[in-house]
Parts: C-alpha cells; sequence; structure tokens
C-alpha cells in the first residue's frame, strides 16, 4: 500500500501453526453428504466417512467446553489417527454470523495428536491471527466453507498431518474471537462542504472521486463521510481499513495509485506505521466510519517520488475503517 511502504510489505500477523495448517489441509472437497444432515450431527458423533459438499472429512471423538470466545479446554482420545483436512465444529458461537468478504481474527491452539499435549498456544500472549480474509478464491475450501456457516465466538477443530521430518499430527482448535465488517456501516454525513471533492460508492462500496477543481491550501483536511458507532481509534492503534488513494493526473482529473478494494481484501496496520496525515486524519476517528484525506506533501511523501505519485503531491484517500484492533504489542 502506498500509505507506507514499510506498512505494505509486512508479513501477515500469521503463527506458525496457522500457516502449517493452512499449507496442510488439501483444497479438494471429499463426499457428497449434503450440510443440512451432516449439522445435525454433534461433534463428538460424526463419522470421519461423513462430509459435506465443498468441506472435508468430519473428525469423531473430538469436544470443548468451557465459555464461548474464550480458550477452550479440548479432550479426545490418544493416541488418535488425524485425517488431513478433517474438522469439528467443537462449539457453537453467540456473536454476529461470520459472513463473506469479512476480516476473521482468531485464537489458536494447536494439540499433539499422538497424546494430547500442546504444541502452541495464542491465547496466553493474547496473540490472535487477523490475517484471515473470507475470500473463496484466496484461502482453501475447507477453511472456507466451515467457518462461513459459523459465528463469532465459534471454535471448529482442524486435523492436519504435518509433512516435517518428525511427522506430527495435530488438532488446531480455532476460536473466531472476531470478525469486520467489509465496508463503512455508519450513517451518512449531512452538510459536508461543497468545495470538498465528491466521492461515490460502487456495488461493493469501493469508492471513485471527483475532485471538483478543489485546491489543496496546504493543510491537511479530514472530512467524516460515514460516521461509524464503534471503537474510537487511537494513534497508536493496529486498524484493518479499505482504501483508495489519488493524485491529481497531468490531465487534472485523479489518477489512483492504490486501491486495496482492487486487491480484493482490507489492509492491516498500524497508524505509527503510515504517512503522518493518516496517523493524523484518522486518530479519533470510529470504527465504521469512512473518512476522507486530503494529505499535503508535508505530511505524504514530501518530495520525495513514489510509484505513481510525483514528488511534492497531495495525495486523496478515502478511507473505510473496518476494525480496531488495539495497540500493536512489542
Amino acid at each position: 500500500m502506498h500509505v507506507s511502504y514499510k506498512a505494505h510489505h509486512l508479513p501477515g500477523r500469521i503463527s506458525a501453526a496457522v500457516f502449517a495448517l493452512a499449507l496442510a489441509l488439501t483444497v479438494g472437497a471429499c463426499g457428497a453428504k449434503n450440510g443440512s444432515d451432516a449439522s445435525k450431527k454433534s461433534s463428538s458423533s460424526q463419522s470421519q466417512s461423513d462430509a459435506t459438499d465443498g468441506i472435508g472429512t468430519q473428525m469423531a471423538g473430538v469436544s470443548a467446553s468451557g465459555e464461548p470466545g474464550k480458550k477452550p479446554k479440548v479432550t479426545f482420545h490418544v493416541p488418535m489417527q488425524v485425517v488431513n483436512n478433517s474438522y469439528a465444529v467443537l462449539q457453537k458461537g453467540n456473536g454476529a454470523k461470520i459472513e463473506p468478504g469479512q476480516r476473521l481474527c482468531v485464537q489458536d491452539v494447536a494439540l499433539n495428536a499422538k497424546d494430547g499435549s500442546e504444541l502452541m498456544s495464542s491465547w496466553e500472549k493474547n496473540t490472535p491471527d487477523c490475517s484471515l480474509v473470507m475470500n473463496k478464491q484466496k484461502i482453501n475450501a475447507t477453511y472456507y466453507n466451515v467457518l462461513i456457516n459459523q459465528k463469532v465466538n465459534s471454535t471448529v477443530a482442524f486435523g492436519v498431518n504435518d509433512k516435517n521430518s518428525a511427522g506430527t499430527s495435530y488438532i488446531m482448535a480455532v476460536t473466531v474471537i472476531s470478525a469486520s465488517a467489509n465496508r463503512a456501516n455508519g450513517e451518512k454525513v449531512k452538510d459536508i462542504p461543497s468545495n470538498l471533492p465528491k466521492v461515490k460508492l460502487g456495488a461493493t462500496g469501493k469508492p471513485s472521486i471527483d475532485l471538483n477543481g478543489y485546491q489543496p491550501d496546504g493543510k491537511l483536511v479530514v472530512q467524516t463521510l460515514i460516521k461509524g458507532k464503534g471503537k474510537k481509534v487511537e494513534e497508536n492503534d493496529t486498524i484493518d481499513a479499505h482504501y483508495s488513494g489519488w493524485v491529481k493526473g497531468k490531465d487534472g482529473k485523479p489518477s489512483q495509485f492504490d486501491s486495496s478494494w482492487d486487491r480484493g481484501e482490507s489492509s492491516v496496520f498500524s497508524l505509527q506505521q503510515v504517512v503522518a496525515g493518516w496517523t493524523h486524519g484518522l486518530a479519533g476517528q470510529t470504527v465504521g466510519s469512512q473518512v476522507l484525506l486530503i494529505i499535503p506533501p508535508d505530511q505524504g511523501y514530501g518530495n520525495k517520488e513514489q510509484k505513481g505519485i510525483p514528488a511534492n503531491s497531495t495525495l486523496y484517500f478515502v478511507v473505510d475503517i473496518l476494525d480496531d484492533q488495539g495497540q500493536t504489542q512489542s
């Protein structure tokens, strides 16, 4: 993202176990039983021969106890033979239904299938993985098709036959702790100054902009277009956002240099890793808001040319604040 090259090139916060899970789960579906039949069975009574369209084999004999949304106590008989691409819904969530396009934050715990010992857990240090976007073209079919039917605070177990030298097989219990919206969802702001650029939204929420003859005066302009009702963003927070950015082209029309919408998923970054105009402009806004930022060169890239951005450019951004993950942990 052109907001900051540093932020754009940061790897996603993916735990080693979740990364292994994503690699190990096979993409193909197995079996052909329909989902309505499968959903009537509890995870403790499901046969490993049962499956649903586009979803892997269901695991038998795995259960979990505890409060939904908290670290579960997962139990199973050991040693357990784990089928790759297998799953079991251990706890039904009590939050909002998971929708396509949302970014999920999950906590996870991995248990050795041989003896039940805990191999890793993100719960103790509270380091959720927020890299999973519900985009069926980009993630494993089983992962998508199981989670899309769940609610926030659900816990789902996935079986993994790890292809490492030790041949470790394990059960990954994934708890969805939050699901961000996929576009601003607040109330439209009235009485926006008529001299500002005009923003129009497409069917998916992607913005386009008409500069409307606007003449920048070297000052940062922050105009809320949609006012969200969520958490107030602090300048040290890490946020999840959709955005598009433009500069004024030689023909006087807006020239887009970057857009998370075009990449098909939102971006997660700390407000300490972006240009100053973003830090100053988004701090104090609320989750669910859409904000127009007009950033002068001294709060953008100054006299340094970037790809698609001439030196000393005024930057125009429309930003949808989807989620606030709090302050970045050191």
